[in-house]
């Protein structure tokens, strides 16, 4: 049996003759219609995926971006980050955290982890110096970092607070929604995330009129109006395009975020007895975990990478080699040793298959799979 990592091919399938018609059969009536209307950019669909964003995410406003990389660098920009500031952020997540910290300018300063794969927020102060500006959390698999903890410290310090919220669409803390907490939130709408698009796109929401207004400068070159430039600004549009495709989707991520919990819950129940082989983070019951990624640390990772994958299981790694210990991040002068938990996970994680159209029979033959590895 084959256990697929990618959902994509039954998620967008097309029906084929005398068959009912598929979600991928209605987007295209949707695009047929929006392309002969002209209406390209940032148009009348836009504008309804964005308040149909906000809404479902509890923030005020919400801006249609390129992708989520540049949902994060927008939020930076807009808020006065750029040369000569520090941006605390965490060492385990995707390049593109850093990297928009860079792109704005700015230096991404690393803090370790704690367990549950977010920022510990018991180091953040440790980290702040006369140039810290802000502080970027990442939902890192889709789980919460300390938001109460870490909205503490930025207030104390004067320092403003981009939730990465890339992996987090539908997550909540303390029933306050991803994107919603901080000043700015980034989202990604990459193909793989429980929200997604034919192609990539991003969004930023915020509470701030102020920023909200900044941000639909930036990126859209600092076009007041149709002849009027307030700012220099940049072309970070999300097509109108993806928002058609997006509207069909939005009403529905709350079920398919569900299926997702359901099937990481399969998971924890039917290995949660393998104490010393493989270690479950542990789940608070106020966060609103969406399992962008299933990751565990388990014992003899490559070994059981290996097994998985030769059995049919698409078993994955996320990511292997430590962020601040990329080329990428030399000149930052980090050292092994510096973010101990962020080395032990990449050593040790494997990312199981987990979303909303794994059928049971394939979640029961992945956990069968795994756990005859370790001859359980």
């Amino acid at each position: 049996m084959k256990v697929p990592f990618s959902y994509l091919e039954r998620q967008f399938a097309v029906s084929g003759p005398g068959e009912s018609p598929t979600l991928t059969d209605t987007i295209f009536e949707d695009l047929k219609r929006f392309v002969v209307s002209g209406d390209f950019t940032l148009g009348k669909s836009l504008v309804e995926f964005e308040r149909k964003f906000a809404a479902h995410e509890g923030a005020k406003h919400a801006l249609g971006v390129n992708s989520g990389t540049d949902a994060l660098f927008l939020s930076l920009k807009g808020l006065g980050v750029g040369p000569g500031d520090e941006v605390i952020t965490c060492a385990e997540t995707f390049i593109a955290t850093a990297g928009s910290i860079a792109q704005s300018g700015a230096t991404p300063v690393f803090v370790d982890v704690n367990d549950e794969f977010t920022i510990d927020a018991d180091r953040i102060e440790a980290a702040i110096t006369p140039k810290t500006k802000a502080i970027m959390p990442v939902w890192f698999t889709g789980n919460a970092p300390d938001m109460d903890r870490i909205l503490e410290i930025a207030n104390a310090k004067g320092l403003k607070v981009i939730e990465d919220s890339c992996c987090a669409i539908d997550g909540a803390y303390k029933n306050r929604k991803a994107g919603s907490i901080g000043d700015a939130g980034g989202f990604s709408f990459h193909p793989l995330k429980n929200l997604n698009v034919w192609s990539d796109g991003g969004m930023i929401t915020t509470n701030s009129d102020e920023l909200a207004a900044k941000i639909a400068l930036l990126r859209n070159h600092g076009f007041k109006s149709r002849d009027e430039v307030e700012i220099f600004g940049y072309n970070s549009r999300m097509d109108t395009f993806q928002a058609v495709v997006a509207l069909r989707m939005i009403d529905d991520v709350a079920a398919v975020t569900d299926r997702r919990i359901a099937a990481a819950r399969r998971y924890d129940d039917a290995l949660r007895d393998l104490e010393g082989l493989i270690d479950i983070p542990r789940r608070s019951a106020h966060i609103r975990h969406v399992y962008h990624l299933y990751m565990l640390r388990v014992k003899d990772r490559d070994g059981l990478l290996r097994h998985l994958q030769e059995n049919g299981v698409e078993a994955k790694i996320h990511y292997p080699i430590p962020l601040p210990y990329q080329k990428a991040c030399a000149h930052l002068g980090c050292k092994k040793g510096d973010f101990p938990k962020t080395e032990r996970d990449c050593d040790s994680i494997v990312t199981l298959p987990s979303h909303a159209y794994l059928t049971e029979d394939e979640i029961s033959y992945a956990i069968e799979t795994l756990r005859g590895f370790y001859g359980k």
